[in-house]
Order: C-alpha cells, then sequence, then structure tokens
C-alpha cells in the first residue's frame, strides 16, 4: 500500500477558498502515518465549532459558512478526512475502516483542539461526528446535524444501495459530477473542478469509494456494536441538538425528524426541512445552516 499526498498545483485558484493550510501528523496503523489537512480560522481564542464534512467531498464545502461563523465570533476548524481533499490517501480501499476514521478524527481533534467545542456535521461528518458525540458527549457544547445519522443496521433504502453499488463499481466515478448532481443548485464548472482537485486518478478514490461501503445500514455489519453504545450517551445529550436537513435528498432527506425524535437536546429546537436544498445543504443554503450553528451555540450559552 502507497500513502499518497496531494499535488498544491492541482489547487491553484480554488473559487472562494482564501484560506491558510494546516496539517497535523496521524498514526495512520499497521506501522503507516499520514498528514492530516484542517482548515483553522477566527482567533484562536473564539469559541471553537468543527465542521466535519463526509463522503465524497471536503473542507472546500465549507467555504461559504466559514466567513459566516467567523464574523459571528466562532474560530472555525474544519478537517479533510484522511483519503479526501488535501490529506494523505492510503491506495488502498481494504485499508479503511470505520473504525480507523473515527481514530484518525479523535486524533486530530486531540492535537488541535481538545477543549469542548459545538459541532456541525454532514453525512460521514456525522456518522464521524454523531458518535464522538456519543461516547464523549462534555467535549460538546452544542450540535447542528444536517443529511446525516448514526446508523445502527435494519434494512437500507433501494436509493443507498443504488448508491453504494455505484460507488464501488462504476467506473465513471467522477467527485465533481457526484457533487453537482446531488445539490439543488448548479455548480460552476471551477467549483466542480476543485471537488475534482483530490483526486487525479484512480489510487486517489480508494476512500471515496471504500466510505459508501462502510455505513453500517444492515445487520451484522463492522460498527453497529460502537454505534449502539454511542446511542446511549447521544440519546441523553441535553444540550441544545438542532438538525437542519435538506428536502431534496433522496437518501437522507427523511431522517431529520427520525434523528431529532431520539436525542434529549433536540427537544423545543427550531429543526427545519429545507427547501431547494440537496444532499450537500452547505452548497444550497450556507447562510441558514451558518445562522443555525450561531442561534443553537447562543442559546447553548457558548457564544456570546
Amino acid at each position: 500500500m502507497e500513502i499518497l499526498s496531494y499535488d498544491p498545483a492541482r489547487f491553484a485558484d480554488l473559487p472562494d477558498y482564501p484560506f491558510a493550510e494546516n496539517w497535523v501528523t496521524i498514526d495512520l496503523g499497521e506501522g503507516h502515518s499520514g498528514r492530516m489537512h484542517y482548515l483553522d480560522e477566527g482567533p484562536k481564542d473564539a469559541p471553537p465549532v468543527l465542521l466535519f464534512h463526509g463522503e465524497p467531498s471536503w473542507s472546500f464545502l465549507y467555504r461559504k459558512m466559514i466567513p459566516v461563523l467567523v464574523d459571528a465570533g466562532f474560530r472555525c476548524l474544519a478537517p479533510d478526512l484522511i483519503g479526501f481533499g488535501k490529506s494523505d490517501k492510503p491506495d488502498d480501499q481494504g485499508f479503511y475502516t470505520y473504525a480507523r476514521h473515527v481514530d484518525w478524527l479523535e486524533q486530530w481533534r486531540a492535537q488541535v483542539v481538545p477543549q469542548p467545542a459545538a459541532l456541525f456535521c454532514q453525512d460521514w461528518g456525522g456518522l464521524l461526528g454523531l458518535r464522538m458525540v456519543g461516547n464523549n458527549p462534555d467535549q460538546f457544547a452544542c450540535v447542528v446535524a444536517s443529511n446525516t445519522f448514526l446508523p445502527t443496521g435494519g434494512t437500507p433504502s433501494p436509493a443507498f444501495l443504488a448508491w453504494r453499488e455505484f460507488a464501488k463499481s462504476s467506473p465513471d466515478f467522477m467527485i465533481g459530477d457526484l457533487l453537482q448532481r446531488a445539490t439543488f443548485t448548479d455548480r460552476s464548472e471551477a467549483e466542480i473542478a476543485a471537488y475534482d482537485a483530490p483526486f487525479p486518478d484512480e489510487r486517489s478514490k480508494a476512500g471515496a469509494r471504500a466510505f459508501p461501503q462502510l455505513v453500517p445500514v444492515e445487520d451484522g455489519m463492522a460498527g453497529i456494536s460502537d454505534n449502539e453504545a454511542a446511542w446511549e450517551g447521544l440519546a441523553a445529550f441535553d444540550k441544545p441538538f438542532l438538525t437542519l436537513f435538506g428536502a431534496d435528498d433522496p437518501v437522507t432527506g427523511g431522517l431529520g425528524e427520525t434523528l431529532s425524535s431520539k436525542i434529549a437536546g433536540a427537544k423545543g429546537q427550531s429543526h427545519e426541512i429545507l427547501s431547494g436544498c440537496g444532499h450537500f445543504c452547505q452548497e444550497d443554503r450556507p447562510r441558514e445552516l451558518a445562522q443555525g450553528v450561531i442561534d443553537t451555540a447562543k442559546a447553548a450559552g457558548f457564544l456570546g
């Protein structure tokens, strides 16, 4: 297996992405290490908010939300998961596991922002972030979740099964086009290119192809027992928990109410299903999402 590093030339002139690079080294396991890239915008002593992306995006997804959140008084931290964005990419699909992704993200947090923080999470950012909330609720001041869930087996939807098979076997696995199809608004050619930038060849897409296969949506899959254990803490999480889901998402759009009904801190919050909003809600409704984070953090007494 080889650990692939990003090509800076592919990330030149990204639209609306003027952010400085930050790096930490992560123990990937089996004797391998890799560099994890992240954004760190806003005053270092400001209340931190963690912005976790999912499949197959990267921190570019948060470029529209970060300025709003920084102006509101946050320190914004947005990592590129291992296998995505500017972070290093093991080129073996079999090396990626749910447990490793959680461990890699927890290593990043321990090095960069170990203090309590607000969380915004979407897609796999929620599968990772919500487990972290369940396992260590005291480390989170509040949560806003969008188009995500913490699955524990069951019966997957036909839409998800189709997506999983496509990601596994389709020769036409173009990441920028996937982002275009999963948003309600149109992406520019430069934005599509920005989502393609981390993936110059097939080897670099190993993590992106692996992620859908790791979602524990069927009984017996790895990760179910860990998620069941995390649900005990997540269900009891009594600090403000808001769901803002995109209505125009055939895979996760209907899960907002299901998620909010299970978590103590979600009671009485102004949950919303956003119209004109696809799976990658950060592209379609960034200001509404950022305002949701601001309002939730203020309700928690975390942001003045």
